[in-house]
């Protein structure tokens, strides 16, 4: 069955072979996007911007239109679904509320703390959505044995951590994950030395498992692509090119974009309820993505125009504030995504009963 034809599924159907979304969805998402990160890498290389500022429409394509997006893309699956609202008040109205008391309180402690819980808690959140795709990948098919989901599981830990691990060996240099300092400096080199013999090794005890499953004719391409463009983006934008401008084009784009698939595909299966996210949705694609851009323009014009103070040709030229009303303000800003990293970490969990992944999925 196409794309086209399961219209409201979530999933692709069984018969559509061993595939998440279904095989068009599944390469365009995952390979279009990792493949898509690499051509911006040979057009900066070829433009010498590897190493230098990230240019405007760098920043504007990939942290506006997909990192910041994507973000937004959250309201869609929480505060745009009145099902889900009915179903979780009380998660959904503390969240932000706990998190905006929390940022508050480690910014007035020291602004240093709270950059630094925003990044760590970016970090988990990055390389826990990679888990959780090819975590769904492995309910799909002929059924895995536990150390088989272990192996999975451990692969793409060591694929995305070991690159973690390295920056901080590396510290300071020029780029950071959200501000500078960011990270805790100091790791010993011995630390990525060993997070790297192990992700050699559980790459190569993933790699004969698969062999071993295309050769039986029950692999699943999809999964293999995920964890294949994950080691790729991650250890060539953070260990091998080292650069603010890798870093953007490989981490943002295979990270943003199977997220907003991820949510545009939960909002369309759940079009029977009305709601805000069934009303932009039924005007399709172009109407989800524009609300989640623009979403994101208003919120980075803020920043800027409040905050950063870099680019006045497009946002003007903000006032200096205060430290007091920085306080408050700082928090507000990082308000949607810190919501968004708490929030995903609960509201697409597969295990628990009545989880909205594993109803699709055993529907599909």
């Amino acid at each position: 069955m196409s794309d086209t034809a399961q219209a409201q599924a979530m999933f692709a159907r069984p018969n559509a072979g061993p595939w998440l979304f279904g095989r068009t969805t599944d390469l365009t998402v995952f390979g279009g996007s990792a493949l898509l990160s690499l051509l911006l890498l040979l057009v900066g290389a070829r433009l010498g911007l590897l190493y230098g500022e990230t240019p405007d429409w760098v920043w504007l394509f990939c942290v506006v239109c997909v990192d910041v997006a994507h973000v937004w893309s959250t309201l869609f699956r929480v505060y745009f679904d009145r099902e889900a609202l009915r179903e979780n008040p009380w998660l959904y109205t503390c969240v932000p509320i706990l998190g905006y008391a929390v940022a508050v309180l480690a910014t007035a402690f020291n602004p240093a703390l709270f950059w630094r819980m925003l990044a760590y808690l970016a970090v988990f959140h990055f390389v826990r959505q990679q888990v959780g795709f090819v975590a769904l990948y492995g309910r799909r098919g002929q059924p895995q044995q536990a150390w088989e989901r272990n192996l999975d599981r451990a692969t793409v830990y060591a694929v995305t951590l070991h690159p973690i691990v390295v920056w901080h060996t590396r510290l300071p240099q020029s780029f950071a994950w959200l501000m500078p300092g960011d990270f805790v400096a100091g790791l010993p080199i011995e630390i990525a030395r060993t997070t790297g013999a192990l992700m050699w090794t559980l790459l190569a005890l993933f790699s004969v498992r698969q062999c071993q499953l295309f050769i039986k004719g029950t692999w699943q391409p999809g999964k293999v692509l995920i964890v294949v463009t994950t080691f790729a983006c991650w250890y060539g934008g953070i260990v091998v090119l080292a650069s603010d401008f890798a870093f953007t084009v490989t981490n943002v784009l295979i990270h943003g974009v199977p997220y907003m698939v991820l949510t545009y595909r939960y909002g369309r299966a759940q079009r029977q309820h009305a709601s805000i996210s069934s009303l932009i949705l039924k005007r399709g694609l172009p109407a989800f993505a524009l609300v989640c851009i623009g979403l994101a323009w208003l919120e980075e014009s803020a920043w800027d125009h409040f905050i950063w103070h870099e680019r006045p040709t497009w946002f003007g030229i903000g006032p200096e504030l205060s430290a007091a009303v920085l306080l408050w303000l700082v928090p507000l800003l990082a308000l949607p995504q810190l919501t968004h990293y708490v929030l995903d970490g609960l509201v697409w969990r597969v295990r628990s009963e009545g989880s909205v992944l594993r109803r699709e999925l055993e529907d599909a």
